[in-house]
C-alpha cells in the first residue's frame, strides 16, 4: 500500500491531531508524494474525519515476555487511538497494519468488535493459566470511539464473569460508566485502574494530547472511581525533559488529594517513527524547547533519541534521569503514595456454564 508522505499538511486540516503529517510505512516500498494542483489551496481541502475499520481477531490475548514489564498478557479492543497524543510510544504498531504511524494512527482505526466472544472462548480452554489481563498497555481502551462501540465495556463483563483479574491502564474518563463493573470486581481483589496524566497545564495538554479529557477531568475521575473501592494507580507518564518534568510532585500531589494510592513514572520514548513526529510537534508548538528537550533525551539514552535496551528504555539513565527518580521518589514517600500495589486475586478463576452445558452435582 502506498502511503502519502505529505510533511505539509494545513494546520486547518488536522485540527484535533495530535500529528502533522503520515511518515512512511518502513515495511513498503513505494511512497506516495502529494503535490498541489494548483486548483485549490491545501487550506481548502476538507478536515481529517476518523474512519474506523472492523477486524475478525483469531486470537485477542497477546503475550509478552519483556522483563521490565510487569504483565505477561494483555488485551487490546481497538488499533490506533483516536486521542492523538502525540509522543504515544504505541505508533509504530500501525506499520504492521500498512498504515502510517502518523495521521493514520490517529484517523484510520480498527474495532474487534468480537474480541468478547474471542476472550470468553480462549478463558475456557482448558489448558489456560489465570494471570492478571492487562488492558490499555498500547492503545487506549476508553478512547472516543468506545462510547459507542462498547467493545471494553463487553470484555469487563467477560472477565467478571469468568472472575479474571485485570489491571486497567488510560486517559480516558469514559472509564466512569463502568465504575459499577469495575467496583464489584475490585470488592474481591480483581480490578485495579492506572489514570495518566502528564501535565497539569490545560494548554499544553491540549497540544500534547489533543482529544484526551482534560487534565482536571482526569483528576475528577480518579476521585469517582476511588470513592467507588477501585484502587488507583496515577502514572507521570511520560515525563517530558525540558517541558513536564518540572510539574512532577503537583501531579503527585494533584492526585493523591483526588484519591490515588499509588504511582509510577515512565520517560518518553521516541522509538522508530515517534520520533521525527515529536521533534516536528516541538518545532511548531515550543520551538524556543527543542534543543534542550532532545538533548536531555540523548543524554539519557548514550547520545541517541531512544534506546530500546531492557530495564533502560522506561527510565533512562544519567544525571537528569536520576535527578527525576528521586525527585518521584521523595515526592511519593511524603505524599503516602505507594509503587507496588498487593496482587491481584487468581484463585476466583471460574469458567461460567454456557447454555447446554451439563450441570454439576455438586
Amino acid at each position: 500500500m502506498e502511503q502519502d508522505q505529505d510533511q505539509n499538511i494545513a494546520p486547518g486540516r488536522r485540527r484535533g491531531r495530535g500529528a502533522a503529517f503520515n511518515p512512511a510505512v518502513r515495511f513498503d516500498p513505494y511512497v506516495r508524494q502529494s503535490e498541489p494542483d494548483g486548483w485549490a489551496p491545501d487550506d481548502d481541502l476538507p478536515p481529517l474525519r476518523t474512519s474506523v475499520s472492523v477486524e475478525v481477531p483469531r486470537r485477542v490475548i497477546t503475550r509478552n515476555t519483556s522483563p521490565d514489564i510487569f504483565f505477561d498478557r494483555s488485551v487490546n479492543p481497538y488499533r490506533g487511538c483516536e486521542h492523538g497524543c502525540i509522543y504515544c510510544f504505541a505508533r509504530p504498531s500501525h506499520a504492521y497494519l500498512g498504515l502510517s504511524p502518523g495521521l493514520d494512527f490517529e484517523t484510520r482505526l480498527i474495532a474487534r468488535p468480537s474480541a468478547p466472544d474471542r476472550l470468553a472462548r480462549e478463558l475456557s480452554a482448558p489448558r489456560y493459566k489465570v494471570a492478571p489481563i492487562a488492558i490499555g498497555t498500547n492503545t487506549d481502551p476508553y478512547q472516543p470511539i468506545e462510547r459507542d462501540r462498547r467493545i471494553m465495556q463487553q470484555l469487563l463483563q467477560v472477565l467478571a464473569q469468568f472472575r479474571h483479574p485485570v489491571t486497567i491502564a488510560t486517559k480516558g474518563t469514559l472509564i466512569e460508566r463502568d465504575v459499577d463493573i469495575l467496583s464489584e470486581m475490585a470488592d474481591d481483589g480483581l480490578a485495579r485502574v492506572g489514570i495518566s496524566l502528564t501535565t497539569l497545564d490545560a494548554t499544553l495538554a491540549r497540544r500534547l494530547e489533543p482529544r484526551v479529557p482534560s487534565p482536571a477531568r482526569r483528576l475528577r475521575a480518579i476521585e469517582v472511581l476511588a470513592k467507588a473501592g477501585i484502587p488507583v494507580r496515577v502514572m507521570v507518564s511520560p515525563v517530558i525533559p525540558g517541558l513536564t518534568d518540572p510539574e512532577v510532585e503537583r501531579i503527585l500531589a494533584s492526585a493523591r488529594d483526588a484519591g490515588a494510592v499509588a504511582a509510577r513514572w515512565i520517560m518518553l520514548r521516541l522509538p522508530l517513527e515517534v520520533s521525527p513526529l515529536f521533534v516536528a510537534w516541538l518545532r511548531e508548538h515550543y520551538p524556543d524547547r527543542v534543543s534542550k528537550v532532545m538533548a536531555r533525551l540523548r543524554e539519557m539514552h548514550g547520545g541517541k533519541e531512544y534506546s530500546a535496551q531492557w530495564h533502560h528504555r522506561m527510565r533512562g539513565e544519567g544525571l537528569h534521569a536520576d535527578m527525576i527518580a528521586k525527585r518521584f521518589d521523595l515526592a511519593c514517600a511524603r505524599l503516602g503514595l505507594v509503587e507496588t500495589l498487593p496482587p491481584l486475586r487468581c484463585d476466583l478463576f471460574h469458567v461460567p456454564p454456557r447454555p447446554g452445558d451439563q450441570l454439576s452435582l455438586f
